[in-house]
């Protein structure tokens, strides 16, 4: 910061003082922050810690980011309020960025790291960058600090791997600094708002007084206050089963959708109505689960641990066979028209994972494009959030070019908003039925002469 040297340095885990004296120092700025990774969730995060005690630098290994940082600048997108923020704060010296990790540990008293946590080939978590920048931090860790991990990890990982990184690389012995896990709870498109207090926090440390320390921090920074667990490893559950949960339960409903035409009924009208009773909460199903948490976090217990985990395993079997649902209702239609995939011409509407957000990661549009492609289909796609498609095997084309093309079948994956503009009528071709595949049930044709088959609903 630009009046650092003015500022009283203050530590928080292990001191003496009142909470209230320490959470004057913390909103005061005279307790150093450094935050670890400045992605789309950790730069939101910074800011918002930033925003609350006044003295945080951000670190993050891309000088490009770091510079866009120190100008004021923002390069997470399409985060309401994000970019007034860091114009903000930079401005008035409460953030700074740096691409030296080791100096921002120097610095710091309260370290903070959300890094990716990527899954190798064979799916196993892979956490070489969170120890990376645990080395970074342990090299320049002083007594009376505290680390918080907030980046998703299997758990045992801070009780285990972290301490022990931490430990060797300071030469310090838990006790004489403080380690928390206290996960992200945040989504894309509304960070800000989680960040500050759409959820409680939760915090779990590895002894009573880094959980202390974490919960007078968060309660500074989440409105909706903290909810203290017994210790990291708990911590790091809630987070894992969140994502679990949500997994397997799609998993319900995309099995039962798959089962829709044998059933003969509309099955999300079936799980609507059953989700009126209170102990029932079906979610709707869909083309596929994308996003860089939900298809993952299951392998964060399904590797790591020797237990079975059978039902894990088969809901990520179920959710990742849903885009050959897909092609295969397509293939059927076009069989019935008397055509093929290998001469078809197949519209993709959605690329991205989730409508309003750029995130392609695991995104259902992947997986359906190349087996599309695989079979000798033409695919076209669009996606107003992207400017960028290389990751899918089509054609990017703008949304008003697709009156010009005569495609055989159109498939809905990601209903952003700028599709309720569509005019369905205008799309058609001259000797046979359009067919479209509503993988969201968004869509209303029923005054279109379209052939429609919904995810869950059936034929139109």
């Amino acid at each position: 910061m630009s009046d650092s040297s003015a500022r009283t340095v203050e530590t928080l885990y292990g001191s003496p003082v009142s909470d209230d004296r320490q959470r004057d120092a913390f909103v005061a700025g005279d307790v150093p922050v450094a935050v670890y990774g400045l992605g789309k969730m950790g730069l939101p995060l910074a800011g918002v810690y930033a925003e609350v005690s006044r003295n945080v630098t951000g670190a993050d290994v891309d000088p490009a980011v770091v510079e866009t940082v120190n100008s004021g600048g923002c390069h997470v997108k399409r985060e309401p309020g994000l970019g007034e923020l860091i114009e903000e704060l930079v401005a008035d010296g409460a953030l700074q960025a740096t691409t030296e990790p080791a100096e921002a540990a120097a610095d710091a008293t309260v370290h903070v790291v959300i890094v990716p946590t990527p899954i190798t080939e064979d799916n196993e978590p892979d956490l070489s960058i969170l120890h990376s920048v645990l080395r970074e931090i342990g090299s320049g860790l002083g007594e009376g600090d505290l680390v918080i991990i907030e980046c998703t990890v299997p758990p045992r990982t801070t009780s285990e791997t972290a301490q022990a990184i931490l430990a060797e690389e300071s030469g310090l012995e838990l006790g004489e600094f403080g380690l928390a896990f206290c996960p992200e709870r945040t989504s894309s498109g509304r960070a800000l708002k989680d960040i500050r207090g759409a959820y409680p926090k939760v915090v779990g440390g590895v002894d009573d007084e880094s959980t202390r320390v974490a919960e007078l921090i968060y309660n500074e920074i989440n409105d909706r206050g903290v909810i203290p667990v017994s210790d990291a490893t708990t911590a790091e559950a809630v987070k894992v089963f969140e994502g679990l949960y949500r997994d397997v339960n799609i998993a319900l409903a995309n099995e039962l959708a798959a089962l829709t035409d044998e059933f003969g009924i509309d099955v999300n009208e079936a799980i609507e109505t059953a989700n009126t009773q209170p102990f029932c909460d079906i979610h709707d199903p869909g083309p596929g689960v994308g996003g860089h948490c939900i298809p993952f976090y299951p392998h964060f217990v399904i590797e790591p641990f020797e237990g079975e985990t059978a039902l894990l395993e088969t809901a990520r079997k179920v959710n990742n066979q849903m885009p050959r649902f897909v092609v295969e209702k397509i293939h059927e239609e076009l069989a019935a028209e008397g055509s093929s995939l290998s001469s078809a011409s197949v519209l993709l509407l959605g690329l991205t994972y989730r409508p309003g957000v750029e995130e392609i990661r695991a995104s259902p549009s992947i997986e359906i494009a190349s087996q599309l492609t695989a079979a000798g289909a033409e695919v076209y796609g669009v996606d107003p959030m992207l400017d960028e498609t290389t990751a899918f095997e089509l054609e990017a084309i703008e949304l008003s070019a697709i009156y010009d093309r005569p495609f055989d079948a159109v498939v809905m994956v990601t209903p952003h908003d700028d599709f309720a503009e569509i005019r369905w009528r205008d799309l058609h071709r001259d000797d046979q039925q359009l067919i479209v595949i509503d993988g969201r049930d968004t869509l209303d044709l029923s005054e279109t002469s379209h052939r429609v088959y919904t995810i869950g609903g059936g034929y139109v």
